[in-house]
C-alpha cells in the first residue's frame, strides 16, 4: 500500500479542518494557523492548500449561502473526508515510529525531555 506523504502545510490544514467542529472556510483556517503555529500565512496559499487536498480526496466542500457581511457573495466550507482522517492518522504514526528511533541518550544531550516518546 502506498504510503501517504502530506506536506507541512497540508498536514497543518487538515489537523485545522479535523478540529472544526462543523465545515470552515478559509479565512478562519488561515487565522486558526496563524494562532497555532505563531507563523504569517496568505490566504491564496491556504485556499490552494484547502483546493489540493480536495483533489486528493482528503476533503470535500460545499458552497454555503450567501452572506450581507461577504458582500452577497459564498463560502467555500471544507470538511475532512474519511481518506483525510486516514491520511492524518497514517502521518501521526510515521512520526511518532520516527520519534522512537531516536536514542534516549540523544535526546538527554540535546536537553530535550525523554517524555516526549
Amino acid at each position: 500500500m502506498k504510503k501517504t506523504i502530506l506536506g507541512e502545510l497540508e498536514e497543518l490544514v487538515l489537523l485545522v479542518v479535523a478540529a472544526s467542529s462543523e465545515s470552515v472556510y478559509g479565512v478562519p483556517v488561515m487565522e486558526q494557523l496563524q494562532e497555532l503555529t505563531g507563523r504569517d500565512f496568505t490566504i491564496g496559499a491556504v485556499h490552494t492548500t484547502l483546493y489540493r487536498l480536495e483533489e486528493k480526496g482528503f476533503l470535500v466542500s460545499t458552497v454555503g449561502g450567501a452572506t450581507p457581511e461577504r458582500g452577497g457573495r459564498r463560502k467555500r466550507l471544507f470538511a475532512l473526508t474519511a481518506s483525510g482522517g486516514q491520511a492524518l492518522l497514517e502521518v501521526q504514526q510515521m512520526r511518532s515510529q520516527l520519534w522512537q528511533t531516536i536514542p534516549q541518550s540523544k535526546l538527554s544531550s540535546l536537553g530535550l525531555s525523554t517524555n516526549l516518546l
